[in-house]
């Protein structure tokens, strides 16, 4: 029997009256009282993010491997990521309502499923057509995550935490695209690449029974105290209802985060799909070497996610509001960014490693801030509409780097102008996110 069948209606739905009274006789100040249960959650959005970066990553780290064996050059390969991006955009248009209407729980387990049988699929491929089919679908599936992960933070974390807790599971990009390196060659060497792209993709079973297990609505869960949902709750809460995705359009709050994700998602895209093929083919390393420099690039960004989540955090704790907190710290990210333009001319392969570890770190604290100005401004209702409407943005700007990159590589060899464009994306869209929302309101929705 289902654990929350068992329980009583007094111990998973909590009146009104009764949050008051557990707030009032809980203090704020000391979350630690209240439990961590909504810890193990954010653990759970974790490995789950983890996952879906690497199934995306199986391709980016076996480039040199699929050019050789398949024939292709760097435009092929850029079209390959085309085909993903346009996907992905796709489906962040459909799958942040999805998720709204489906709840967290289900709809993300139903993305799990589909992406990581396209993943899996990928093993059949034999051409171009067949390599960009599976990766569409894959783009398509994965773009349920970040509306998913997002939704299922407005839910179980307060506004002072959010921050924090989205660096912490945002940090499974980070370590995705780590363990990419150190698993996929491994798999390669036994099974060959298509032995990767099963193994892989395989994984997503083993999260999904965890995650049906687990995770339930705050106000269902059995293994939620009265106290801590109180402090989950803590924050004056929106009404119930639904929310058009047509609604959310016109109001300068999304695009603000619109904006914002246009203008750095392309550049992690960059990263992704392009620094394993830099350092093979401007520093000479070989696909079994390939794992200490990338785990050291993702090393450091992880540190960045959570940091950058952790100063906005801190300063709320302060006393300064989520307008000027979250803006502070992507201003500092943005110019930690900036000395990666210089990736692509140091001669030492562990000065580069360094330099973009610092600029995946700082897009990483960015990235946080930026997924947790939609709680900020939004109901939890509508944030997994925002944050599909936003990644069709990113996802649109990874189509645009993409092309980019594929056709500069193939008529130059140089690694230029996509360190250019990295190095100063982040600085342009702070101020074009502070121009369009000087001030963080919640955002009024009709």
């Amino acid at each position: 029997m289902d654990p929350v069948s068992r329980t009583s209606p007094s111990n998973t739905v909590l009146a009104s009256a009764d949050v008051h009274n557990a707030v009032e006789q809980t203090p704020s100040s000391a979350p630690g009282r209240v439990g961590y249960f909504r810890w193990v959650i954010c653990a759970l959005l974790l490995f789950g993010t983890t996952k879906n970066y690497m199934d995306r990553n199986v391709l980016g780290v076996l480039n040199k491997t699929l050019q050789h064996d398949l024939g292709w050059n760097e435009i092929d390969f850029s079209n390959l990521v085309i085909a993903f991006q346009l996907a992905y955009a796709v489906g962040m248009v459909t799958t942040g309502g999805f998720i709204d209407k489906l709840g967290t729980r289900l709809g993300y387990a139903l993305a799990m499923v589909f992406w990581s049988l396209a993943s899996m699929g990928t093993a059949l491929g034999s051409s171009l057509t067949s390599f960009a089919i599976s990766r569409a679908a894959l783009g398509f599936g994965e773009a349920a995550v970040f509306p998913a992960s997002i939704k299922a933070v407005a839910e179980w974390f307060p506004k002072k935490e959010r921050a924090l807790s989205t660096g912490i599971f945002n940090a499974g990009t980070s370590i995705g695209a780590m363990l990419a390196p150190l698993v996929v060659p491994w798999f390669n060497a036994r099974w060959g690449w298509r032995g990767a792209f099963v193994g892989i993709g395989a994984l997503g079973f083993i999260w999904l029974i965890f995650w049906l297990l687990i995770y339930r609505a705050p106000e269902e869960h059995p293994r939620l105290s009265r106290a801590e949902l109180a402090y989950i709750r803590s924050d004056p809460q929106a009404p119930p209802g639904k929310t058009k995705w047509l609604a959310l359009l016109p109001l300068r709050q999304t695009w603000a985060f619109v904006a914002g994700k246009f203008l750095t998602d392309p550049v992690w895209w960059f990263y992704l799909f392009w620094i394993p093929g830099f350092l093979q083919s401007k520093h000479g390393i070989t696909l079994t070497g390939l794992g200490p420099p990338i785990v050291v690039i993702y090393l450091i960004s992880d540190f960045g996610s959570v940091g950058g989540g952790w100063i906005s955090s801190a300063l709320i704790h302060r006393g300064k509001s989520a307008n000027v907190s979250r803006k502070v710290a992507m201003l500092i990210c943005a110019v930690g960014v900036v000395p990666v333009i210089f990736a692509y001319r140091v001669e030492s392969t562990w000065s580069a490693v360094f330099l973009i570890g610092l600029a995946a770190a700082c897009h990483q604290g960015f990235s946080a801030n930026l997924y947790t100005i939609t709680s900020d401004m939004f109901p939890a209702r509508a944030v997994g509409s925002v944050i599909g409407i936003g990644g069709m943005a990113g996802a649109l700007g990874g189509l645009c780097i993409a092309s980019v990159v594929g056709h500069v590589l193939q008529w130059t060899g140089s690694y230029k102008v996509p360190f250019l464009i990295a190095g100063s994306a982040y600085l342009l869209a702070v101020l074009v996110i502070h121009m369009i929302v000087p001030k963080m309101e919640p955002a009024k929705i009709g």
